[in-house]
């Protein structure tokens, strides 16, 4: 056995030896996911309906929270023997309710493609939930034992659900659920500063605009992190993501919307992390 050993070990390509060598050296994890709470300030504005309808700012006329606490997972895996090519996919979710007198007209477009208008004064309930999933591969164009720093393709997909109900003056409703995929490019840069402390940052953006659909992405986080212990570390993230959408039905694929969108979100992450 000893002596197959040996000869295996002969056959290896030098350079393969030497990038195995050093992966394993590097500070650079193959695999890891980090679970945690994420609290955020949020601001959101809809438009039901291609219309002129007024866009709502949900926050402000229905009384929804402006702040949230969601669960949130995080996961990587650098899937080569020089762990430059990278994966990483992303899950939470912000679902929030609210009910309000109005204090100004709303417009709306009714299940029958109709415009209606809800009077200020009525009482609306309304809801908007959202999901936002991410899935992107990364390229480290430059990485050593300190910094790793790398190019990426991502896309977000975000289903969505905005609705909202009248009572009292009117008797009206009015809702939108659809499923956003959007592609994004980024750059990616993490930071050794030792052993156990580590600097994550990144940004992502998209822009596109056909026929009737308008859309963009703004993302950066940034991250710091403190590994204890061998295979458990903990971080503390912060983390802002800006999304403004607009269409008229489905020029855009796979995105039914009929009216605009708003939403942003500033805020902090903190989470344990196992990595391998």
């Amino acid at each position: 056995m000893v002596l197959l050993a040996a000869a295996l070990f002969q056959l290896l390509p030098p350079r393969a030896m030497a990038e195995e060598k050093a992966a394993a050296e590097a500070p650079w994890e193959k695999f890891g996911v980090n679970l945690g709470l994420f609290a955020s300030a949020t601001s959101s504005g809809f438009r039901i309906g291609s219309g002129v309808g007024v866009s709502v700012d949900v926050e402000e006329a229905l009384g929804l929270d402006s702040s949230t606490l969601a669960f949130r997972a995080d996961a990587l895996w650098r899937f080569t023997q020089n762990r430059r090519h990278r994966l990483d996919f992303t899950w939470f979710s912000i679902h929030r309710d609210g009910h309000k007198q109005i204090g100004q007209d709303i417009t709306i477009e009714d299940s029958n493609g109709e415009e209606v208008t809800i009077p200020a004064g009525t009482t609306v309930e309304g809801h908007f939930d959202l999901d936002i999933y991410e899935l992107a591969y990364s390229y480290s164009f430059f990485q050593d034992e300190r910094v790793d720093l790398a190019a990426s393709l991502g896309l977000y997909v975000m289903p969505m659900d905005f609705g909202l109900s009248a009572t009292g003056l009117v008797n009206e409703s009015g809702s939108q659920d659809f499923t956003a995929p959007l592609p994004v490019v980024g750059l990616r840069m993490d930071f050794a500063l030792t052993p156990q402390w580590f600097i994550r940052s990144g940004t992502q953006v998209f822009y596109a605009e056909y026929e009737s659909f308008k859309g963009g992405v703004l993302n950066f986080h940034a991250a710091v992190e403190y590994n204890p212990w061998s295979h458990v570390g903990l971080g503390l993230g912060f983390d802002t993501l800006n999304i403004h959408l607009e269409a008229d039905g489905e020029d855009y694929p796979a995105v039914d919307l009929r009216g605009e969108v708003d939403f942003n979100y500033t805020g902090v992450q903190l989470y344990a992390r196992v990595f391998f």
